[in-house]
């Protein structure tokens, strides 16, 4: 089995509180796990889970991912709103123009997020989740859909998007122009293989894609694999359990 989603990590300098506001906005069920630490369970397949392992450095710049949460209403919309504010997020201003049809906030740690409108074509097909929107080139489209073997279901105007083929989560590149991350990445993914993989072989075929190992020892760490994409964005590979 090759390379497959694990779980989006969110860099955290509370990891309990940031995961009882997204459990109680998503409504998952939290879990505090020895190897994996504070993460939130999948509501089902095909979801993933949602990490937040503790790092202090603190928040300089706008993420460079974030969720867009659907809505069912205009009153489901109003509602996923007023929820989030009660659980601790807040209302902010990205430069977003005021007749949009989706809502900005930011959780308790200042991640942005968008609660988009009823009626959107695009995230039709997906859940409560609708996509995870990435800044980040067509190559880097590219490498994620070969190496978690997710098909492109747009691929237009340097604009690339990801889904895998039992649905859910769309994941998408908006293309230039791109954000700096601020010295490090505090959203990214995290993905695993199987226990009888060859690993090595596996991280082989992500070098081949285009990935690269981001330290001169492998960047090995508790069974875990440090890695890049083609845009540099860091990632971990790991043995599941």
């Amino acid at each position: 089995m090759t390379a497959h989603l694990f779980a989006i990590c969110f860099d955290a300098r509370e990891p309990l509180r940031l995961a009882r506001f997204w459990s109680g906005l998503l409504g998952r069920e939290i879990v505090d796990d020895p190897r994996d630490g504070v993460l939130l369970l999948p509501a089902g397949d095909p979801d993933f889970r949602i990490r937040f392992p503790q790092h202090q450095q603190p928040k300089v710049v706008q993420n460079r991912m974030h969720f867009d949460l659907t809505s069912s209403s205009l009153e489901d919309q109003q509602r996923s709103v007023a929820r989030a504010l009660e659980l601790g997020g807040r209302h902010i201003d990205i430069g977003q123009d005021p007749n949009d049809d989706h809502v900005v906030l930011a959780d308790p740690e200042g991640n942005e997020f968008d609660v988009i409108g009823p009626g959107n074509k695009f995230l039709a097909d997906t859940g409560p989740i609708g996509a995870l929107a990435c800044d980040g080139s067509p190559q880097v489209g590219y490498f994620w859909s070969a190496a978690l073997g997710w098909p492109l279901v747009w691929d237009q105007d340097e604009e690339t998007v990801i889904q895998s083929p039992r649905g859910g989560t769309k994941i998408s590149w908006g293309g230039p122009p791109y954000m700096p991350n601020g010295g490090r990445d505090r959203v990214r993914f995290d993905v695993a293989v199987g226990v009888d993989t060859d690993r090595p072989a596996e991280i082989d075929r992500l070098l081949s894609l285009g990935a690269t190992v981001l330290d001169a020892d492998g960047g090995d760490i508790g069974g875990r694999v440090l890695m890049a994409d083609p845009d540099g964005g860091e990632f971990w590979l790991r043995t599941a359990r």
